[in-house]
């Protein structure tokens, strides 16, 4: 509805989250990582910024270590008020960074330009390719400097019919769930 407000939809979405069941939350990481792998331009994509997720978002650490031997993972790390990228080399270089988060170690990674995908986590989507964060503004930082297709990844109950938006918010290509893309911008 057009008239919620940010911390009313994060609001909204976390309670959502809470009714998910760890088991259904797995299948649904299962299915929409299976449908990304399908796409062409997944395939085609030498270097992919993903993202280790938190216990409530889709589920991609089986999937990173799958595709890290064929194609260059970026992952973030939260520096300050910042997200710095890095290469993930495997699951022995990771540790637990800010908000608990595993993150790679080694060096920052700045050829921005050759990133060929960005998948990237939300509270929630809207089928115009809205984004809503978690409200620390760190992914409306970094994406102005990403010029990538980027798809915005979810669970297909985090989609609401309207997010409200600032100038500063970068619109997703494309919005993938379990359910496939439900939108291409």
């Amino acid at each position: 509805m057009k008239n919620t407000s940010k911390q009313e939809l994060r609001k909204r979405i976390i309670e959502l989250k809470k009714q998910q069941s760890v088991e259904s939350m797995t299948l649904h990481s299962v299915k929409a990582l299976t449908t990304l792998e399908d796409l062409p331009i997944f395939k085609g994509a030498k270097t992919i910024l993903l993202y280790h997720a938190l216990k409530d978002e889709v589920q991609t650490a089986a999937f990173i270590n799958k595709w890290r031997e064929k194609k260059t993972i970026l992952l973030p790390v939260v520096e300050g008020d910042f997200l710095k990228l890095k290469i993930y080399n495997d699951k022995d270089s990771l540790s637990i960074g800010a908000y608990g988060i595993e993150e790679p170690s080694g060096k920052d990674f700045t050829d921005y330009n050759s990133i060929d995908l960005a998948i990237i986590p939300g509270m929630s989507f809207d089928k115009k390719g809205n984004r809503l964060g978690r409200g620390k503004g760190y992914y409306d930082r970094l994406l102005p400097n990403i010029d990538a297709y980027k798809i915005g990844l979810c669970y297909q109950f985090q989609i609401s019919e309207y997010i409200p938006t600032e100038t500063h918010d970068k619109l997703m290509d494309a919005i993938l769930t379990e359910n496939g893309i439900i939108t291409e911008i």
